[in-house]
């Protein structure tokens, strides 16, 4: 169903069936990054047909409906095999090393920060696959919340079961192959950034669960891996190291670490790494001006700032849930607000005044587009600020269709 084809009167019949659809199910959804009140007011922004939202869920849907046409995917499709031998070992290269030009065999690689080696993201490896899987699980749980149409979250726990439960298909719960690089390492600490895209599709299995397209004993299995790898993340010696990071590799250490407890009903962990989050992560990453100094010196500074900010806006989520008050917390101005502040001055305003290897991410356009999740989320997060609020709706106005609109859709 797209709804920018349906005449008026069919849409708000329509529209009215399918988005009570998951109402009527036995049993609520759980919610850890989305936050329930939220997706209840973007379902009836959509019935509503607010132009502000038509388009996101019309690409929602597209999306949605592409993913029912996917095979399963699986981290033993790879034809290359980590130094473990194991195709269940998830395995990637670092996006940002190169062959040796000097070298005659290239080895060891190079470090080219900003610019992106196709090679790192072709089937061979599984850095792509688990972009695609997660992709497709997000959309298809979101479609079925939206519509109630259950062929979603069918498809939905049938990428599920591949990627965590079946014994011939499923990913082993670590990551100690992730990013190697050629001549140098086996897999690093650093190659936990990836795994962040599990954050989506443990919160779409939890969204789904009222459809009962995984019975309890495979929620029970999903959450056992999940209960695994947060274990591997804690006590691996590649955990140790993402989780000292001083940029954004740690601040989505402690997102995931939070998430997973959470999901996996470790309350304990979640508030430990929360108050970690509080002492090291905002005060050591955020300055007085609202500037993430890692992520500026970096050579996409727009989408890094921007990208860490997205991790610091879910921990403050998730101290919602646990009573810690992440959103509030700072000291002279080193909080997250003011990180969303910096941001916002660059919204419809000041020119972008940090270099970028691609001038098109530091045009208005490049620095508007990256902006839109973390403006959307602070006018959540800080609904007394108006300023985030008249930013958010500029951006919603100018770049339609984005998935964020739906996630953190705007009070009136």
């Amino acid at each position: 169903m797209i709804v920018s084809l349906l005449r008026p009167a069919v849409l708000a019949a329509c529209l009215g069936a399918c988005l009570a659809g998951p109402a009527l199910a036995a049993a609520p959804s759980q919610f850890f990054t989305y936050d329930p009140a939220g997706l209840e007011l973007a379902k009836q922004k959509v019935a509503a047909r607010d132009p502000l939202y038509l388009p996101s869920y019309d690409n929602l849907l597209r999306d949605a409906n592409a993913a029912l046409t996917h095979k399963r995917y699986s981290v033993v499709d790879k034809s290359l095999a980590p130094a473990s031998g194991d195709k269940h070992d998830f395995f990637s290269f670092g996006p940002y090393w190169w062959p040796d030009p000097s070298k005659k065999d290239g080895l060891p690689y190079i470090r080219k920060d900003g610019l992106h080696n196709p090679a790192s993201s072709t089937d061979a490896t599984d850095a792509s696959r688990l972009g695609h899987f997660t992709h497709d699980v997000q959309a298809l749980a979101l479609a079925w919340y939206f519509t109630g149409e259950k062929k979603y979250a069918d498809k939905a726990a049938e990428l599920a079961r591949a990627w965590f439960l079946a014994p011939e298909t499923r990913m082993k719960p670590n990551l100690d192959y992730g990013q190697a690089i050629p001549g140098r390492v086996n897999g690093r600490g650093i190659g936990i950034i990836t795994s962040r895209n599990l954050i989506d599709v443990m919160d779409s299995l939890a969204l789904i669960q009222p459809a009962g397209a995984l019975s309890d004993a495979e929620n029970d299995g999903v959450r056992a891996w999940y209960r695994d790898y947060l274990s591997w993340l804690l006590n691996s010696r590649n955990g140790f190291e993402e989780s000292n990071a001083h940029n954004n590799h740690g601040t989505w250490y402690s997102a995931q670490v939070v998430a997973y407890a959470l999901y996996t009903k470790q309350p304990a962990i979640a508030k430990r790494e929360l108050e970690i989050t509080k002492i090291r992560r905002i005060a050591g990453q955020i300055d007085r001006e609202g500037k993430l100094v890692a992520e500026l010196e970096r050579t996409r500074p727009s989408g890094y700032i921007n990208f860490a900010l997205e991790a610091f806006g879910d921990l403050g989520r998730y101290g919602e849930l646990v009573g810690e008050p992440v959103w509030e917390h700072g000291q002279d101005s080193h909080n997250i607000e003011q990180g969303y502040r910096f941001v916002a001055r660059y919204v419809n305003g000041e020119k972008w005044p940090y270099p970028e290897i691609d001038p098109k991410e530091g045009s208005a356009d490049g620095v508007n587009r990256h902006a839109m999740h973390n403006m959307l989320a602070a006018a959540r997060a800080y609904k007394d600020e108006p300023l985030f609020k008249e930013k958010a709706r500029w951006l919603l106005q100018r770049y339609p269709g984005q998935l964020s609109a739906l996630l953190y859709p705007l009070q009136d």
